[in-house]
């Protein structure tokens, strides 16, 4: 260590060959003859460039990394070295391929243990990544299968090299970078004695991979959020509610917000006109304007090229209420969610029951899940929408007091780590005076993160000021999600002890 003054990744040069062909000698003993000839190497660079790779210290070779790009799918998961390989001719090479194939990586024996060959993979991640290839793939030897093979089949021998129980320093390294064994091939390497010809399939998917399109359309990483904190205030008329809904859906609009959020139960001040009804009769009064609500909602969405998660209103279905909300996209579609769990006081102050579905909603920015307000508060929901892929979970809610604010706030915190996605919360402020069981509200709108170093240290992204009308402008990262779904500090998803519990809806 205190010899090494520069270390410099460099592309392969052909001039490099002898000093290569020294150190495959050097790494291979075991193996006679087992380095690459001259028309290999030039063959390689020719095609490849980018993939030959070698890891210079002072000046000399530590270390190479040589890859091919391959159609992944002509190949069967036993494919033999020399068939990938094209017999070594490595005609298999396609610029159009999706698979960054690994053909070899070592580091001399006296340069080991400086992490040095974590810098080549790393190197291969990022090719890939800037190439948008699937991932990377190879055949990773096991070179001390030869010391067990009486009393262990190379998957039991496998199984403990993972669970540490026997040290196997190339099975180990690819693991410990993210490699994830696929499967166990036989005769994949003619002569190597050392693992009895066997090896491991080893893969690292990568997450930033975009299948190409054969239309034009746009995916979005970054995401901006417009959250609506909403001040419950006194409207004559439907129409005056509507106008203000319009200037705030064009205020977040105009700062390019893919969604705007309205809390659960916006449209409440228009139950003053019937406030001389009984509690349950008035609010299915107010039922009677949702799908004029709706219908202004979708041409909003058009109009300011904006997805609108309408929040909660009262809704008769076949004479029953219920709590339900509309997700409007800016494409003209709609689609329907429910509040599944309604509190104690909307069963009995209005007759409300809940709802029985909940899906993951596709929107131009990637899946979607809307819980409404109390639903927040039963993880098992956001838990299934996680498993059908959703990256942000919005929660339109309504509460009373800061006790009720608490309770769905921190519990939405909760889902955000738990469930490795983004959750937006927004609610109502101010008071009605006029309406029966509707008389204050407490809020403060925000946005929770997963925590991890990715995220803001505290799990917030963005809060807006309690009890104040205002609007919330939040930008999130999707691929920073997918990021922490494979290499976080935790991975609560990946984690999950499936094999002891399982989860899964009934309809």
């Amino acid at each position: 260590m205190q010899d090494i003054e520069n270390i410099e990744l460099k592309y392969l040069k052909f001039d490099d060959y002898q000093e290569l062909k020294a150190a495959m000698i050097e790494v291979y003993p075991s193996m006679p003859d087992a380095y690459w000839k001259e028309h290999h190497i030039k063959s390689l660079i020719k095609r490849f460039p980018e993939g030959q790779v070698v890891l210079k210290v002072n000046g000399q070779i530590a270390g190479c990394a040589l890859a091919i790009v391959v159609d992944y799918d002509k190949f069967e998961d036993n494919h033999k070295y020399k068939e990938i390989t094209g017999n070594y001719s490595f005609d298999t090479h396609s610029p159009n391929g999706d698979m960054l194939y690994g053909i070899d990586v070592f580091i001399k024996p006296e340069f080991r243990g400086l992490r040095l060959g974590r810098r080549l993979y790393d190197y291969r991640k990022e090719l890939c990544e800037r190439l948008n290839l699937k991932g990377i793939a190879f055949g990773g030897r096991i070179p001390n299968y030869h010391l067990y093979q009486n009393e262990l089949s190379p998957k039991e021998y496998i199984q403990k090299v993972r669970t540490k129980e026997i040290h196997d320093p190339v099975l180990n390294f690819q693991i410990s970078n993210d490699f994830h064994p696929a499967k166990i091939i036989k005769g994949y390497l003619e002569g190597d004695k050392d693992s009895k010809e066997y090896a491991v399939l080893l893969e690292w998917d990568n997450i930033y991979y975009e299948k190409p399109r054969k239309k034009p359309e746009i995916t979005k990483t970054v995401v901006r959020l417009g959250l609506v904190q909403w001040q419950m205030r006194p409207y004559k008329t439907f129409e005056d509610l509507m106008f203000q809904v319009e200037f705030f859906v064009d205020a977040v609009s105009g700062y390019r917000c893919d969604f705007a959020l309205f809390p659960e139960f916006f449209n409440a001040p228009l139950m003053a006109e019937n406030n001389h009804l009984t509690e349950p009769e008035a609010i299915r009064e107010l039922a009677r304007h949702t799908d004029d609500i709706i219908a202004k909602f979708s041409e909003l969405a058009i109009s300011y090229n904006i997805n609108i998660i309408t929040g909660s209103m009262p809704e008769l279905v076949d004479d029953n209420l219920y709590n339900a909300g509309y997700l409007c996209r800016r494409d003209g579609s709609t689609e329907r969610y429910e509040k599944l769990h309604v509190t104690p006081d909307e069963v009995k102050v209005w007759g409300m029951q809940g709802g029985s579905s909940l899906k993951a909603l596709d929107t131009d920015c990637g899946k979607i899940g809307v819980l409404i307000c109390y639903d927040s508060e039963f993880p098992e929901l956001s838990r299934l929408l996680a498993d059908e892929g959703v990256d942000i979970l919005f929660v339109p809610f309504l509460t009373d007091t800061q006790n009720g604010f608490s309770r769905v706030r921190n519990c939405s915190q909760a889902r955000a780590i738990e469930n490795e996605c983004y959750v937006a919360i927004a609610g109502s402020v101010g008071n009605l005076p006029k309406v029966h069981n509707m008389d204050i509200q407490y809020a403060q709108s925000m946005v929770f993160t997963p925590c991890d170093f990715a995220f803001p240290v505290n799990g917030i992204k963005a809060e807006a000021t309690p009890n104040t009308e205002m609007i919330l402008i939040a930008d999130v990262d999707i691929g920073l999600l997918r990021e922490l779904n494979q290499f976080g500090s935790v991975r609560n998803l990946k984690d999950r002890r499936q094999d002891i519990f399982q989860l899964k809806k009934k309809v």
